[in-house]
């Protein structure tokens, strides 16, 4: 398909979508539970039901649809795939183009609050920080971009995508920050289109070592704990991946039929990769975001789409192939939790040149802490155009 027209777009989920929500969720057949049970077996069920409660007769989706439709939404066809974006442009002239790409469980809706200071820092109390004008993909086979048609959707397409999307929209220079599928899509992007891309930044960066004695020998006792804590990650918190890398038809039939089941699924994340100094996700995470998230992949019917891109990642035999260092200016933001970055073998693959430690937030900065996340941003980007 060649049309490159772009369409604007607004949300607006018919009341009937919203009464089988309902509807599903007040038949849930819950299961028992053990006495005592922790989030060390997956989410208790007493905090689900009560969640689920919320999400059913408290939570507004018509408030999130408006905050949304406030903003300018598109969408395209690129390389036969439907991609809905948010183009929100600066006001002021000398903005820098920043691609902004979300991961799972994540949507657009993550970076709502730093959309004002990202664009219009001079309102914002920071008249001397730079300006972007954000482009903010559904990432293809996600929310409202809807899902895939066709499987080959890997990383190396999705980022050729993400590149056609600002070709089209006239950027002859954009800077990319991602997190989660973002981290993978960003550096892959940064080497496909390094004519373009000004500079890469990630959070939640994988970086994997090499195997050379020389640098596990060289380990501080932070990079240590990382490394043990990626170690754990892959043996005990990383069943969710596996299942969707190998079977994403299976599980994706339990989530498109279970509003119950796609909430837990996703909430157990947030409860895993948020700040570790907060018990429940939304002490870090506001609750009405969480939720807004899981009802954009409830409603956009996405979760087949999903479950398969990481069938495709985990097929993909370029993904993890040996390849040339890249380029491209990198700059890496480390957050507490979920995030194991280690400098040292990220400097193996990507030119780093702008590393920054936090002490709060986790996988989801853009939720937990916007203001840290959008300061770095600045810090980076302001450097590449000074």
């Amino acid at each position: 398909m060649t049309n490159s027209e772009i369409r604007p777009f607004r949300i607006e989920i018919p009341q009937t979508e919203l009464d089988d929500l309902h509807y599903r969720l007040a038949r849930t057949r819950w299961t028992d539970e053990l006495p005592g049970a922790t989030w060390e077996r997956g989410v208790p069920t007493s905090y689900l039901k009560e969640l689920a409660g919320y999400w059913s007769e408290k939570f507004d989706w018509r408030a999130v649809e408006t905050e949304l439709n406030r903003l300018p939404q598109f969408t395209t066809t690129i390389d036969g795939q439907n991609v809905h974006f948010l183009h929100v442009r600066s006001p002021q002239s000398d903005a820098t183009p920043l691609l902004l790409l979300h991961g799972w469980p994540s949507s657009v809706v993550d970076f709502l609050d730093m959309i004002g200071p990202l664009t219009d820092p001079r309102a914002h109390g920071a008249p001397d920080s730079p300006a972007f004008h954000l482009v903010i993909p559904s990432l293809p086979g996600h929310g409202f971009s809807g899902p895939i048609t066709e499987a080959g959707w890997n990383d190396g397409r999705v980022a050729a995508a993400m590149a056609e999307l600002m070709a089209r929209l006239g950027y002859q220079r954009y800077g990319v920050h991602g997190g989660d599928h973002g981290a993978f899509l960003g550096p892959v992007l940064g080497r496909l289109d390094s004519e373009h891309v000004l500079g890469v930044h990630a959070n939640a960066l994988v970086t994997f070592p090499i195997g050379e004695p020389a640098d596990f020998a060289a380990l501080n006792e932070v990079e240590q704990r990382r490394l043990a804590a990626q170690k754990q990650f892959q043996e005990h918190e990383s069943a969710y991946m596996k299942v969707k890398g190998t079977r994403p038809n299976t599980i994706a039939q339990l989530l498109a039929d279970s509003p119950a089941g796609q909430l837990g699924w996703i909430v157990e994340k947030y409860q895993e990769w948020t700040d570790a100094a907060r018990e429940l996700p939304e002490q870090a995470v506001d609750r009405d975001r969480m939720l807004a998230t899981v009802s954009v992949y409830w409603f956009t019917d996405t979760a087949r789409s999903v479950a398969n891109f990481y069938y495709e990642r985990f097929h993909d035999a370029a993904m993890f192939a040996p390849k040339p260092k890249g380029t491209v200016p990198t700059g890496v933001a480390v957050f507490t939790t979920a995030d194991y970055a280690i400098r040292r073998f990220a400097e193996k693959a990507h030119n780093i040149t702008h590393w920054s430690e936090f002490y709060a937030g986790g996988h989801f900065p853009a939720l937990e802490v916007p203001e840290l996340l959008t300061g770095d941003l600045r810090d980076f980007f302001g450097s590449l155009t000074r």
